[in-house]
């Protein structure tokens, strides 16, 4: 029998009845798991619990996008990594929306255990690393400075009223320096936004075109600081590529390098504060991190599944016979 251990975050946003965990233990008895569940108990603590675990065939985090950033670090401080999965229970879930989990928390392990093992590339702000989205200034605070009572009460709904209630503030600009893809470049800038996902802040395909696995993430500058420019940038959201928003700096790349004038206020990484504060930040990506997924989404988020999956095509019996009627 295969050993499996839970971890499980029972601060995260969302509620749920929680008698689920007895369900999730007979479901992994029934396919070959003998499961062990931990419950972490303060910030920090999911880090710690993962990177001091005995070896097991399978981690499932379970909790918000912060607590799968959690498990992911502890992980990587291994010598030997775990295989990972993540089952999302948190305010927004980018990340599971991503994976292609659903809301049924009972079904989602379900989805998991017919999944499959993928390797994904995972980025680094100055080492600390981060899974989908890492980001500073204007908004970029809404995730950690959100109530856990407002998040427990509104769900996504408590992000939209700090939301609101950071348009009307004053927006700053921040002047500073950034090298990326061999140019360097210099600005004013009211926020960073860096990824490697395709849903963000509860918007699905925020980009098109994104991979897990082609070692590449998302980088977008915005200078815009006027509340109308700032609405119309958030309507090309939903209508349009935001990549062509005058105002915003479109890269895709594998390394990224900034530094400010002045030291800068903190960073959000997953959803979470970065506690370090500096100058100079270095953003870069570690390869082949193993992980469990559901299959619903494998294919448009995995180059090296896209590919399997054209070659299939190009070798089935059917488009054979559909190449030689077109040759006659």
């Amino acid at each position: 029998m295969k050993k499996c251990t839970i971890i499980y975050n029972p601060h995260s946003g969302r509620k749920v009845k929680s008698n689920f965990l007895a369900t999730y233990v007979d479901i992994l008895l029934e396919n070959d798991y003998d499961p062990e569940i931990i419950f972490s108990k303060y910030r920090g603590h999911i880090k710690k619990i993962i990177k001091d675990l005995p070896a097991c065939d399978l981690v499932i985090s379970i909790g918000g996008d912060g607590t799968f950033n959690e498990a992911v670090t502890g992980n990587l401080k291994r010598e030997t990594p775990l295989l990972l999965a993540h089952i999302p229970l948190g305010t927004t879930n980018d990340i599971g929306a991503m994976f292609g989990y659903g809301s049924d928390i009972v079904g989602n392990l379900k989805e998991l255990l017919n999944g499959e093992e993928k390797k994904i590339d995972i980025c680094t702000v100055n080492k600390k690393p981060f899974v989908y989205v890492a980001g500073f200034g204007k908004f970029m605070n809404l995730p950690y400075e959100t109530s856990r009572t407002d998040k427990k009460n509104l769900g996504h709904f408590a992000y939209v009223k700090e939301g609101i209630k950071a348009f009307f503030r004053y927006t700053r600009l921040h002047e500073l320096i950034y090298r990326v893809n061999g140019e360097e470049y210099r600005g004013l800038f009211s926020f960073i936004l860096i990824s490697n996902a395709n849903h963000i802040a509860g918007i699905s395909n925020f980009y098109d075109n994104v991979y897990l696995d082609d070692g590449k993430f998302e980088v977008l500058f915005c200078n815009l600081t006027r509340r109308t420019d700032i609405i119309k940038s958030l309507l090309y959201l939903t209508t349009s590529d935001i990549t062509k928003v005058p105002g915003f700096y479109f890269y895709k790349t594998d390394k990224l390098e900034i530094e400010f004038a002045n030291e800068t206020d903190k960073w959000c990484i997953d959803g979470e504060e970065l506690e370090e504060k500096t100058t100079t930040y270095t953003i870069e990506m570690i390869k082949d991190f193993r992980i469990m997924l559901p299959k619903k989404n494998i294919e448009k988020l995995f180059v090296d599944s896209k590919n399997s999956e054209e070659d299939k095509k190009k070798k089935s019996p059917l488009m054979d016979k559909v190449k030689s009627i077109i040759k006659k």
